[in-house]
Formats: C-alpha cells, structure tokens, sequence
C-alpha cells in the first residue's frame, strides 16, 4: 500500500514536470524557432527564471544523495559546497555581465562559440565541444543515478534500479528536446518550489521526531559526533583545509565557465538581471546545510551505512518517519533536482555538437538546421549516458569532482583568452593538453589530492604556466584572432558599452 501510494504521487508530479516543459513554449510556435530560441530561450528571460534555473543547476541530486552521505560519512569537508557556490556567485557577478556581453554583440549561443570566435579557428571550438562532453557525460550520469536511487527508495523497492534510470533518462527527454532551455526554466519553479518545502519541513521535522527538540540534537551532535565537526572530518579522510580551499577557490573560478552556467547567463534578458541573480542567488545556499546536518541526525538513527548506502542517509531518514504520500513529495523534489539539471546538461552538450562540431559539415549549417542536429545529440548524449550508468556505475561524489578539475583546464583559454589579447591559440592549447593530461594523471592514479591539495588546481597552475610561457616566448603570435581583428574589445569594456547602449 505504502509503496502504491509514494508511486501515484511520485507519478503524478512526472507528469505535470512533462507538461510544463512543453506548455514553456506554448505561443512561440509550438517549439519553433531556432537554435538561439531553443538553446538561451530567445536570450529574453527575466530575473525570476534566471535565479531559479541557476538556482536548480546548483541544487543537484548530490545535495539530497552526496551531500547527506559526506554529512553521514565526514561532516565538516561537505561544506565546500556552500564555500565554493557563495564565492562562484560573486565571480559570477563579474564574468556573467561580461560574457553575455560578449555573446550578444557577437551572437553567439554557448562557450564554444566564444572561443572559436576569439581564436578565430571553427575547430577549435568544435574540439573543445568534444572535450567539455568528454567532462559533462559523468555528471548526466551522476544525476540519472541519483534519480534512479531516489525513485527505488520512495518506491519501497517496487520500482527497480534500471527501470529508475530509464525513466529519469525519458522525463527529461522528452521535454528538453521540444522546449529547450525555456522548458528547463518552467520545471525549475516547481522543482525549487518542492525543495525549499521539503527541506524546510524535514529540517524542523526530523530534529523533533528523533531528538525531542534541537537543543537535545546539537547537544548529542556536539559530544558524540565531535569529529565530524572539524577539518579533516571524521575518519581517515584526506580533505583537510588545504583540499578544502583549494577545491572551493577552484571550484568557484570553474562555475562561472561551465557551459551549463553559460548557458543560464546567455539566457538572461540584460546583464543587470544576472547581477541582480548573483546579488539572491547566496540565499540559496541556506538550504545546502540541510543534507550535512540531516545526514549527522542519520548516524544516530541509522547507523552502520558503508560505501555507497550512506548517500541513502536522508532517505532513510524520510521513508522511516513519514508516511507514504509525503515520501512520495519529497523523492519528487529529489528526482527534480536530478532532471533540472540533466536537462540542462543534455542541452548545452547538443547546443555545443550543433554550433560547433556538425557545423563543420556545411549542409548542417543555418539556425534551423542546427537546432534539429542539437536536438538529436541530445537524444545521444543522455542515451550514452544512461548505458553508461548500467555498465558503469560510480560514486555520486567521484564523478561531479572530475566534471569540475577537467573543466578547469578550460580557465585559460576561455576567461584569460577573452580579457588578455596577448594569449595566442597556440599557448592556449599546449597548456590545455597539460592540464588535461595531469589531471587525469593525478586523479586516475589515485593521487587526489597530491600533497593536501585539490589535484585539479595543481594541474590548472601548470596550464596557465605552460600557456603565458608560450605566449611570451612568441609561438603562435599570429593565429589568435585577438592579436588581429580590429572590432575586438577587452570584456570590460565591452560590457560597460553594452550595459550604456541598453539603458
């Protein structure tokens, strides 16, 4: 009865979650248009549906799954999350005026397009595609994951894991491909809408259900749990303060780039609707505590969890104490925390694959044509990703930290390469193949972190080393378009330019 009941809940919001995403372009030509349309929503969304889409990006299954397991397993490092958002959001504040400046003026749609306009070279653009994909697909993966755990946990185990998967993989297809970005933002009003509700709730609820009160809980948490509250955590955990600033300095530079965040930014209707965002978007954060401090409540109600059943922690929690029908709401706000940002995701990679890499193939250029070449690599893309949950499953945490080091080899070449004309293409990409090959190096070998330290910003130091050595050594002077367009302005500028004409 239990498990019917969570079910028809749970069901009933994927359905309303599909139909919103395709009532996102009712009046706009049932899904028409093109690739501009279909991939930054016509660059016209306001304040509210910039916050709360930026708002669901941040806000993935590994806040209710990972984040509630490293609460259970570790306590204190979880909170590099909260340190590296708040500090992404203020970075943001700077760099998202300046690329959406950049990528009106130049009507460009995603941060490939920028850097092959920069450098002047379309392949540069469609190998850095290949690339972002490459570091992009194991976070579908880790959100297509975390729904299938949500949806056989609220199901009390009637709905298998595969079958899960299969059908986060189908919810978010199925609105993603006809609405687009615009979609993603309609299904994130009611996905913030459940979360802060939930987690407002479970947060007041389970303190009181389990301990008689906060004072009691905090008091228990205090002497019993001690270890959980300081770096490096409890256990014999190797994230102690070096890895935690490190990783949150990284971290907080890389979000601002990653094409997902971009996207958002080219979406806004004017640079001050994302400085505003980044002004709101901080409160969020609030709700991030609420996982680490309900996976604490977890190791004295449920302990014993190992490996991989920690992240279950706050699920636990909930299926014990509530009854059916609000198990079943809050696997829904968990599950919509996973395909907000999957669709998204599945978005930017299409977007990147149509602008830059089928491109290349001259009977696939032209707006049209390019949003129906995104749309089916979209389909590709979260299917490749899907079989690769089945075959390769990985830890929820593991695989969001190597999205992040990898796509930090993109820094110099991106941030640097559009604010400094001097950086050539060819000091941008000879440091890319460092960083990347370190990276992997390092992370594949076991050695994250080397030395204390977060192995990704060790490998984007020697990047951005190898490229000013080869900028200045004068290789490639003449290959960055930077070095010889006339219409080519530094970023600040650019944007201070925009923002007068737009007053």
């Amino acid at each position: 009865m239990n498990a019917t009941v969570a079910t028809s809940v749970f069901g009933a919001f994927m359905a309303l979650t599909v139909a919103l995403g395709l009532l996102a372009v009712r009046g706009r030509g049932g899904g028409g248009g093109g690739i501009t349309e279909w991939s930054v929503g016509g660059r016209s969304l306001g304040t509210v549906f910039i916050w709360v889409l930026m708002a669901g990006e941040g806000y993935t299954s590994f806040s209710y799954l990972g984040g509630a397991g490293w609460g259970y397993d570790f306590g204190a490092p979880v909170l590099y999350v909260v340190a590296y958002m708040s500090c992404g959001y203020a970075v943001g504040y700077v760099v998202g005026p300046m690329l959406w400046s950049y990528a009106r003026r130049h009507g460009l749609v995603g941060i490939t397009d920028m850097i092959a306009h920069r450098y002047g070279k379309p392949w540069v653009g469609a190998l850095t595609a290949v690339l972002a994909t490459v570091f992009l697909l194991p976070y579908i993966q880790l959100q297509i994951t975390g729904m299938g755990v949500v949806v056989s946990t609220i199901s009390y185990g009637t709905i298998s894991l595969d079958w899960a998967y299969f059908l986060g993989f189908a919810v978010t297809t199925a609105f993603v491909v006809v609405s687009g970005l615009r979609g993603s933002a309609w299904v994130s009003v009611l996905k913030d809408a459940l979360v802060i509700g939930t987690l407002v709730f479970l947060i007041a609820y389970v303190p009181l259900h389990y301990f008689h009160g906060y004072g009691h809980f905090l008091h228990r948490v205090v002497h019993e749990r001690s270890a959980w509250l300081t770096l490096p955590g409890h256990g014999h955990s190797s994230m102690g303060t070096a890895w935690f600033i490190t990783t949150s300095l990284m971290n907080a530079v890389t979000v601002v780039i990653f094409p997902t965040t971009v996207a958002g930014y080219l979406g806004a209707r004017s640079a001050d609707t994302l400085r505003r965002n980044a002004v709101f978007l901080p409160a969020y954060n609030v709700l991030l505590f609420v996982p680490m401090l309900l996976g604490l409540a977890a190791t004295f109600v449920v302990p014993g969890l190992v490996g991989s059943e920690s992240n279950l922690a706050l699920f636990k929690l909930v299926v014990d104490a509530l009854p059916a029908w609000a198990v079943g709401v809050v696997g829904v706000a968990a599950a919509l925390s996973s395909i907000v940002p999957m669709a998204v995701f599945m978005l930017v990679i299409g977007t990147m694959w149509g602008r830059s890499v089928l491109t290349l193939v001259p009977r696939l250029r032209g707006e049209a044509r390019q949003k129906t070449a995104a749309q089916a690599v979209v389909v590709v893309a979260g299917g490749l990703a899907l079989v690769l949950t089945y075959a390769a499953p990985n830890t929820l945490v593991r695989l969001s930290l190597i999205s992040y080091e990898g796509m930090a080899q993109l820094l110099p070449m991106v941030l640097l390469g559009l604010v400094w004309r001097r950086l050539t293409l060819a000091a941008g990409l000879s440091g890319l193949v460092v960083g990347v090959g370190l990276v992997c190096g390092l992370v594949f070998g076991g050695h994250d972190p080397v030395w204390g330290v977060n192995a990704g910003i060790v490998a984007l130091v020697a990047n951005l080393l190898v490229a000013l050595a080869v900028t200045y050594a004068g290789i490639g002077a003449v290959s960055a378009r930077a070095d010889t367009r006339p219409d080519h302005e530094v970023l600040a500028g650019d944007g201070l330019r925009d923002e007068a004409a737009s007053v």
